[in-house]
């Protein structure tokens, strides 16, 4: 699965583009602030109906203007034989609207997984130094890429969550309590929350010798001092009580703060290398490294289940890599053990001496300037 052609109007800085790209290899080339990193996120509304960077939708659309369209056409099969059409329009005062070969997307969360995507941006430290909020979200991406049924579990738990939640603040704003109107909504979060965590478990089984082995693969000389792990941290372990005993263990302590503090929405993943918290302790390399190695093994957990290469996004990644670690890093991906991949750079230079020891290897390179691409070769 690759993106042959993208047409944008009006999307953040272009106020119109035409692009045809590489099935392999395309390197978006220019100073900061002219829309590389715009580029990557319209390829990310048509996969996933909303902005990687921004959500909300009407700040995207281009000054002055009154609507974005993001329009895409897709080749779907290894034939190449048709081209699929995947439109995303917003006009401002109107919802959003998404278009999957010329039909309307009842729901967006019908098109997730249609158009498999995996994005690496500067702002993924997060993953690392944020919330727990932004780790949980990294694995539920993935699952809810790969498992229609996790996602509708997902989108059902959170919605009697916030259920939950609305009814403890109106009991607290009106001195009230009413055990069973809660329990009506317990009920809801044990029937999801208990498979949600099962699922992350089962997930992350599978996940970890991906994740290892790509570490290995961008991290050749690293000593066994360097293991890395992931620990998920969840508060309904396998041997000690159910979620029912601990939403009724800490009725008392919601109902004074006013939200529900017990469930897979407090879950969290701890990143460790050897004995250390990445965290805490590891050098800006290091989690460089580690994140690159989340995000590939996240690659592979999609292309093993969905049996298609998803598209790969790499925004501005060298930074903090020396150079034979980034070139590296392209060789790989420009394997045939990757599809479509698109990177972004600042140094013309840099990209070109990395494909001149790979003068096999099929690619586009574009030139950015102001919302405007020249093709390099």
């Amino acid at each position: 699965m690759y993106i042959d052609r993208l047409l944008l109007a009006n999307f953040k800085n272009y106020a119109y583009l035409d692009v045809s790209f590489s099935n392999n290899v395309n390197c978006l080339v220019g100073n900061n602030g002219v829309g590389k990193t715009n580029l990557l996120d319209a390829l990310y509304y048509l996969s996933f109906c909303k902005s990687y960077f921004n959500s909300v939708d009407s700040q995207n659309i281009r000054l002055g203007s009154d609507y974005f369209a993001i329009n895409g056409q897709y080749v779907l099969d290894d034939e190449g034989s048709e081209l699929v059409p995947v439109a995303c329009t917003l006009q401002r005062g109107q919802s959003k609207k998404m278009k999957f070969n010329k039909k309307q997307c009842p729901t967006f969360a019908e098109h997730i997984g249609r158009l498999p995507l995996v994005i690496v941006t500067p702002s993924d430290q997060s993953l690392i130094l944020g919330g727990s909020e932004v780790r949980r979200k990294f694995v539920d991406g993935i699952m809810c890429q790969v498992d229609k049924n996790y996602l509708q579990m997902l989108l059902s738990y959170q919605k009697a969550l916030e259920q939950r939640n609305r009814l403890l603040k109106q009991f607290y704003d009106d001195n009230y309590y009413d055990d069973s109107a809660i329990s009506v909504w317990n009920e809801q979060l044990v029937r999801y929350g208990e498979p949600i965590v099962s699922a992350r478990r089962s997930f992350l089984a599978d996940f970890m010798p991906l994740f290892e082995q790509y570490y290995v693969l961008i991290h050749p000389d690293a000593n066994n001092d360097e293991k890395p792990s992931i620990v998920y941290e969840t508060q309904l372990s396998e041997s000690d009580s159910s979620m029912d005993a601990l939403l009724l263990e800490a009725q008392r302590r919601d109902a004074q703060l006013q939200y529900t503090t017990v469930g897979p929405h407090k879950d969290d993943l701890e990143f460790g290398i050897g004995e250390f918290s990445v965290k805490r302790f590891g050098s800006q390399g290091q989690q460089k490294t580690f994140l690159l190695a989340l995000k590939l093994a996240q690659f592979e957990y999609i292309r093993m289940h969905l049996g298609t290469k998803p598209i790969l996004l790499l925004d501005d990644i060298f930074d903090k890599l020396d150079m034979n670690r980034v070139s590296q890093l392209v060789l790989l991906v420009g394997s045939d053990r990757f599809g479509q991949v698109f990177i972004t750079d600042t140094q013309p230079g840099r990209v070109e001496s990395i494909f001149e020891k790979a003068p096999d290897m099929p690619h586009k390179i574009f030139t950015v300037e102001n919302g405007e691409l020249k093709t390099e070769n």
